[in-house]
């Protein structure tokens, strides 16, 4: 038998490895998407001259935009990733928090654990789920809720210790690049939040150039630190916002590098946005006073028949003693009925209309949800004596999230571009719970159960 010289057998080999990354087990060019986040960049920041987005500008004169995204309840990073790749609300995915709430028993301190696998986390199959199902590749960078997913080729996740639960490939890779300096989650914690981001922004670069996956969940962090600590719309905010930019046009180009442009849809939004605070309301310290909460020398809490977790915009109020429950719940209401700062305590009957589970529908949901007026948001303090705290006197963050998605300043931007996605259309609002359905469309998968809707008025021919 004849044999191919030895270059043109190396040639040859090449070129089947190439065509192996771009084409599915069927043997048809496979299609792509890539649904990249900006953490904390509201819907504002679109029509905001001094936001330096030039890169997000050119996508939405060559693509479509919505007039805002509508997040859920809470406007929080982790519950708003998952609803985005789940089509669904805290409800039914579970995720309320950036972790687990933990309950250790009656009467004890609650704590919130991010070091927790997505099988603690979510309780819904995912979008990346059904894709790995249909034998599409799926790769994550710092995206929430994702540690230990196995249905994720490449995984970075957004997680207290990355690197070790990073997928061992991609790892090795990184350290191999000189992305990653050492596999030391201690080191990189300890890196700036601008480094960090580049890290994540190479990572994704890689990811796309060497494995081009059907679909890649990318996060960006540092607008969302850097408006906690300076407010949304500050120097500092806007800076943020144009580090974001280039890292977006850094993605776009690997796209390119890769030779998928023409097969690629991406799409660009937020988990929240952000609003302004001046006062803080620190409900725990009049639970405190009135010996529902017992706290000790050390930080932390000893004992708690009512404890108040800050969501920022919200808090969710617990009644931990089921003894004492019912008793606790009035004088709760009864101690914050003239609380400054607080606009509605919000009882079970009205979670149902948040798409927020009711007391009892798992172990996450609080008994009350307290809602900030403008101006003020809320805290975890309980010592001291007074319940409202001047932020300008403490030093504490400028910048806050997690009211309800009613808050017009917590709604993202979105942005569509790219393959199947027809230019001009700019339909109003949209839900998060529209992403997850459309990208499944886009891959040809279906996604059932998904409480949102396929967003038709943004595709084209090539997209329906």
């Amino acid at each position: 038998m004849n044999r191919l010289p030895g270059r043109w057998s190396r040639v040859l080999f090449a070129l089947t490895v190439a065509l192996k990354s771009i084409l599915p087990t069927g043997g048809a060019p496979s299609n792509h998407v890539l649904l990249i986040t900006i953490d904390g960049a509201g819907a504002f920041y679109l029509s905001d001259s001094n936001a330096p987005l030039s890169t997000l500008r050119r996508l939405v004169r060559e693509g479509a935009v919505a007039e805002g995204m509508e997040v859920a309840s809470p406007a929080v990073t982790w519950p708003n990733h998952t609803t985005l790749v789940t089509g669904v609300g805290p409800d039914r995915h579970s995720v309320l928090f950036n972790g687990v709430l933990t309950r250790p028993g009656p009467g004890r301190p609650l704590t919130i654990d991010p070091a927790r696998p997505k099988a603690d986390l979510v309780a819904v199959p995912t979008l990346y789920d059904r894709l790995h199902e249909a034998g599409l590749r799926v790769a994550d960078i710092n995206w929430p809720c994702t540690r230990g997913a196995t249905s994720l080729e490449d995984s970075f996740p957004d997680v207290p210790e990355p690197l070790r639960f990073m997928t061992p490939r991609l790892r090795e890779e990184l350290l191999a690049a000189r992305i990653l300096e050492s596999a030391d989650d201690a080191a990189f914690k300890g890196r700036s939040a601008a480094v960090r981001d580049q890290v994540w922004t190479a990572a994704a670069t890689h990811v796309v150039r060497e494995r081009r996956p059907n679909l890649l969940l990318f996060h960006m962090l540092i607008c969302d630190s850097i408006q906690h600590r300076y407010g949304p719309q500050s120097p500092a905010a806007y800076t943020a916002l144009a580090v974001a930019d280039a890292q977006l046009a850094d993605v776009l180009r690997a796209v390119d590098a890769a030779g998928i442009r023409d097969r690629t849809t991406v799409f660009v939004t937020a988990d929240h946005g952000f609003d302004s605070a001046q006062k803080l309301i620190q409900p725990n310290v009049r639970f405190r006073k009135a010996g529902l909460l017992e706290v000790g020398s050390a930080p932390g809490f000893l004992k708690a028949r009512a404890q108040s977790i800050s969501e920022g915009g919200t808090a969710f109020v617990y009644l931990p003693d089921p003894a004492t429950r019912s008793a606790d719940r009035t004088q709760v209401l009864e101690l914050l009925k003239d609380q400054e700062g607080i606009a509605e305590i919000l009882t079970e009957e009205q979670f149902p209309a948040l798409h927020l589970p009711v007391p009892g529908q798992g172990s996450q949901m609080a008994d009350l949800v307290l809602v900030a007026k403008p101006g003020y948001a809320f805290g975890n303090e309980a010592r001291g004596e007074d319940s409202i705290t001047d932020i300008a006197q403490t030093g504490a963050n400028l910048g806050y999230h997690g009211f309800l998605s009613r808050n017009p300043r917590m709604n993202a931007l979105f942005v569509a571009w790219g393959r199947g996605i027809r230019p001009g259309p700019k339909p109003g609002w949209i839900h998060n719970t529209d992403i997850a359905p459309t990208i499944a469309h886009l891959l040809g998968v279906k996604l059932p159960g998904a409480e949102g809707h396929v967003l038709t008025a943004f595709l084209s021919d090539a997209g329906r």
